[in-house]
C-alpha cells in the first residue's frame, strides 16, 4: 500500500497487444473452470475489495465476459435499507452465496464494515470490534462447509486513485461511479490505510487469506488477478457433448403476419449509415422472423 505521501513513481504499462491476447486466453480457461464448477458442483465465492476506483469493477467485468450470467452473478448490494440494519450483519450477504456450480463474484462484500462503515462513522465502535471478531469465524464456516473463498485486495497508489477520480468528474459516460464518499476518501487516505492494516491483521486467516493485486496499472491487475484465481482453482477441462446442427424440416405453409400489424422501432441504424455515407446492407424481409 502506498505512503500517504504523494506518489510520482511511473508505472510501466503492460502492451496494449500483449494484454488483449493474454487475456482472451486467460478468459478461455475461465470459461473451462466455468464448466468444471458446474459439472462437479462446487460452490465459488470471489471477493473484490480495495479503494475506491482501484480497479475492481473492471476486473470484474473482464472475468465474467464470456461466462453465463446465469450461473456466474456479480453480487453488488446497495445501502441497506432500515430493516436490514436491524439483522445480523453477515444476514444480507448470506442469501446471495452460490448454490452447487455457481460463482459468485462480490463487488464489495461485508468488507464495507471494515472499510468506509469504519471509517466513514457509520457503525459504531462496538458493531466494529465485534465484525472483526466475527468474520474470520463467518468465512471459516463457509470454506468448511465446501465453498472455495477468495479474497482479492486492489492495491491503488494516492497519485493514480486521484487521477482517476478527476478522470470520472470530467467524463459524462463514467460520472455515476463517483459520489461524494469516494471524494472525500481523497482527505482521508491515512484513516483508510489503517482501517484495512487492521482489517488485515484480523481477517487474513490460513483459511482465508488476502491476496493483494498492484492495480496502479489496470491491465496487469487484471492479468494478475485472473491468472492467479484460476491457478487456486483446481480445475480439469471438461468434455462437451458433440453437437450437431439440425437439418431445417421443410415448410408447412406458415406465413409471418403482415408486418404492418407490428410496432417496429424506428430505423436508426440506416439513418446514421446515410449521415456517415455507409448505408446498411439490408437481408430480404422474408429471411427474417
Amino acid at each position: 500500500m502506498a505512503s500517504s505521501g504523494k506518489s510520482d513513481e511511473k508505472v510501466d504499462k503492460l502492451d496494449r497487444k500483449v494484454y488483449e491476447a493474454e487475456l482472451f486466453r486467460l478468459q478461455g480457461e475461465l470459461v473451462k473452470m466455468q464448466e468444471w464448477i458446474r459439472e462437479t458442483g462446487n460452490r465459488v465465492v470471489v471477493v473484490f475489495e480495495g479503494r475506491d476506483a482501484a480497479g475492481k469493477g473492471g476486473a470484474i467485468k473482464r472475468v465474467t465476459e464470456y461466462l453465463s450470467p446465469r450461473q456466474a452473478q456479480i453480487v453488488a448490494l446497495p445501502t441497506p435499507t432500515e430493516r436490514q440494519k436491524t439483522q445480523w450483519f453477515f444476514q444480507r450477504y448470506v442469501e446471495h452465496l452460490p448454490a452447487a456450480g455457481e460463482i459468485r463474484l462480490f463487488d464489495r462484500s461485508w468488507y464495507n464494515r471494515a472499510g468506509v462503515e469504519r471509517v466513514m462513522g457509520y457503525c459504531t465502535p462496538d458493531e466494529h470490534r465485534r465484525f472483526l471478531r466475527q468474520c474470520p469465524i463467518f468465512e471459516r464456516m463457509l470454506v468448511e462447509d465446501g465453498i472455495l473463498l477468495r479474497k482479492y485486495w486492489f492495491s491503488v497508489s494516492d497519485a493514480e486513485q486521484e487521477r482517476r477520480f478527476r478522470s470520472r468528474l470530467g467524463d459524462p459516460m463514467r460520472r455515476w461511479k463517483l459520489s461524494g464518499t469516494d471524494l472525500e476518501s481523497l482527505t482521508r487516505w491515512e484513516d483508510y490505510s489503517r482501517a484495512k492494516d487492521d482489517m488485515f491483521v484480523h481477517t487474513d486467516t490460513p483459511e482465508a487469506r488476502w491476496n493483494v493485486v498492484e492495480s496502479d496499472d489496470k491491465r496487469s491487475a487484471r492479468i494478475n488477478m485472473i491468472a492467479h484465481l484460476l491457478d487456486s482453482v483446481p480445475y480439469t477441462e471438461v468434455e462437451l457433448p458433440t453437437l450437431a446442427m439440425p437439418d431445417r424440416p421443410a415448410s408447412t405453409g406458415y406465413q409471418r403476419t403482415d408486418r404492418s400489424l407490428q410496432q417496429e422501432v424506428p430505423d436508426h441504424a440506416a439513418e446514421v449509415g446515410r449521415a456517415h455515407g455507409r448505408p446498411v446492407e439490408r437481408r430480404s424481409r422474408e429471411d427474417m422472423a
